[in-house]
This record gives structure tokens, sequence and C-alpha cells, in this order.
């Protein structure tokens, strides 16, 4: 139970990581286009997740040579599995919100909190339990509020449907941290296939995208530029990646996806007061939003059935 408690609290401060990518990569965005004005946003969201991996790969074969060395196939599989599904959730997401609005795609990209629970019933031919589908629906409900669902004018498009495969992925990469035959591995090996393979995946995107060879060094020519990517490199992706591939696997898979729903949350906690201080560092605009009722009640909700998974009130005795 202490440990299931540990891995909780974990899982919820790599959750609080996550959601301070988005502000800084927001704050990143802006820099780069005052840089490089003629590249487009394909480039440097691949760029960007080439350096951030690549570079956390090439730490961890630093901090670990030495277990690296000892390295199995099925820590080698398992990596190659997560930067699979990881980059396939990232790229279909990031080209969903070409096509679609940006709070549809927030909302649609939690659908895993959903699809875990389905698969989890389809597997072992049962239903989830009450307290299961309870925070299911809050989650739905308070994620909706947040993102501001217009459900008159939703329609499921290429954007809608591309960010749907994305969350699809997402479960994917929940699901390939619980897999009993992976229960041997040591999270630092696979984690460092998964950092690399990723960054590799992200090659042929950048390739293809790039303006010119020189954009890739010209992308990151600035202080702020470079400060935004150590951010997402230290913060945003050896800490909660590392944390998350070690603890995650001492809680369910359908806990660790309704866990993730509160990085809409924490972000939206974040955009209250972060957007300024990059603003004033990097010489972007970039306003801080205001706390609302939307935030109020949708985070409520969402903290809700987080606080409900924790505890054991609906469970069979």
């Amino acid at each position: 139970m202490k440990t299931r408690l540990k891995a909780i609290q974990i899982l919820t401060a790599c959750t609080a990581l996550w959601a301070l990518s988005f502000p800084v990569m927001k704050s990143l965005a802006l820099a780069q286009h005052s840089l490089l004005p003629e590249a487009g946003s394909l480039f440097f969201t691949s760029l960007g997740v080439m350096y951030r991996f690549g570079i956390a790969g090439l730490v961890m074969v630093v901090f670990f040579a030495r277990r690296l060395k000892s390295i199995t196939r099925l820590e080698l599989e398992q990596g190659t599995v997560l930067a699979g599904f990881g980059m396939a959730g990232i790229w279909f997401q990031m080209d969903g919100l070409s096509y679609t609005a940006a709070s549809t795609s927030a909302f649609l990209t939690q659908g895993y909190c959903v699809f875990i629970p389905v698969w989890m019933a389809l597997t072992h031919r049962r239903l989830p339990s009450l307290k299961i589908f309870l925070s299911i629906a809050l989650v739905v409900t308070g994620v909706a509020v947040l993102a501001r669902i217009d459900y008159h004018s939703f329609k499921l498009g290429r954007g809608e449907t591309e960010t749907i495969i994305a969350s699809l992925m997402f479960t994917g990469q929940i699901f390939g941290l619980e897999k009993p035959r992976y229960a041997a591995n040591r999270p630092e090996n696979f984690s460092t296939v998964m950092f690399l393979g990723m960054a590799l995946l992200c090659l042929p995107l950048v390739l293809t995208s790039m303006p010119r060879a020189a954009a890739c060094w010209q992308a990151y020519a600035s202080g702020p530029a470079a400060g935004f990517l150590a951010l997402l490199v230290v913060f945003c992706t050896l800490l909660a990646y590392t944390f998350m591939n070690r603890w995650q696997r001492h809680v369910t898979a359908t806990e660790a996806g309704l866990i993730y729903c509160l990085e809409p949350v924490i972000t939206s906690v974040l955009a209250l007061f972060l957007p300024a201080l990059f603003s004033r560092w990097a010489g972007v605009d970039y306003a801080n939003e205001t706390m609302s009722v939307r935030l109020l009640i949708g985070g409520g909700l969402v903290t809700a059935a987080n606080l409900l998974v924790q505890t054991r009130w609906l469970e069979k005795r």
C-alpha cells in the first residue's frame, strides 16, 4: 500500500512536469519564430522533439554506460515499443492540431482514460468497477469544461480522427510499461532506448521539413531558446519519463491514465503566471491566462476523479 501511494505521488509529480512543457514549448515557438521566420511549425516541432529526446538519451548513456553494457533483449524490445508508440502519438497529435481547434485536441487526447478501462474490460471479460466508471465520467466532464468543447459544432474530421489515433498510441505506451513480460526490465536501460529511438524516428521529419541545413542550429541560436530546450530536456524528459518508467508498474494502467489527466488542470494553473515570466526573459509576447469559473469547475472535477481513484470507496471488501 505504501509503495502504491508513493507511486501515485511520483506519477502526479511527473504529470506536473509534463504540464510545464506546454508553456515552455509555447514560449520556445515564439522565440524561434523571430530567429527563423521562414521555417514552419512542423520543422520546429520535429527538431525540438529530436533534440529533446536525443540529448536526454545521450545523457542516459553517459550516466548508465556500465549498466547498458548488459542490456537485455527484452529491455531493447520494450524501449523500442515505447519509442514507437510515443513518437506515433506525438506525430498524430501534432498533425491533427493543424486541422482542429486546440481545445478539441486537448479533450480528445485525454481519451486514454476511457480506452484503457475499455481494453481491460475486453481482455479480462469483465466490466470496470463502479468507482472507475464514476472517475472516468468526472474526468471526461472536467476536461470537456477545461477545453471549452462545443458539442453543437463538434465534428469528426481529419484533425479529430488523428487526435483520437494519437490518444490510442499513448494508450499503447501506457500498456507498454505494464506488460508482465517486461517486469524484470531495468528502467534506465529501456528508457535510454526509448529516448534515442524517438530521436531517430524524428530525423526523417526534420530532413523533409527544414528550410536549409543551417536552420537546425539557427533555431536555437539564442540564450532563451537554448534555455527553454534545457528545461524540456532536464525536467520534462529526463526526470518525468525516467520516474514514470520506474514507478508506473506499481499502479494499474487505468489508475495511471486517470492520474495523467491532471495534465490540462496543472497546465491551466501554470498558465496563470509563467507566460509573463517567460516573456520578459525571451522578449516575446505571451500573456498570462486568467482565473475563471471554467478552470475551477473543470479542474475540480478532474482532481475529484483522481482523489476517488486513490481511496477505497466503492471497492469490494
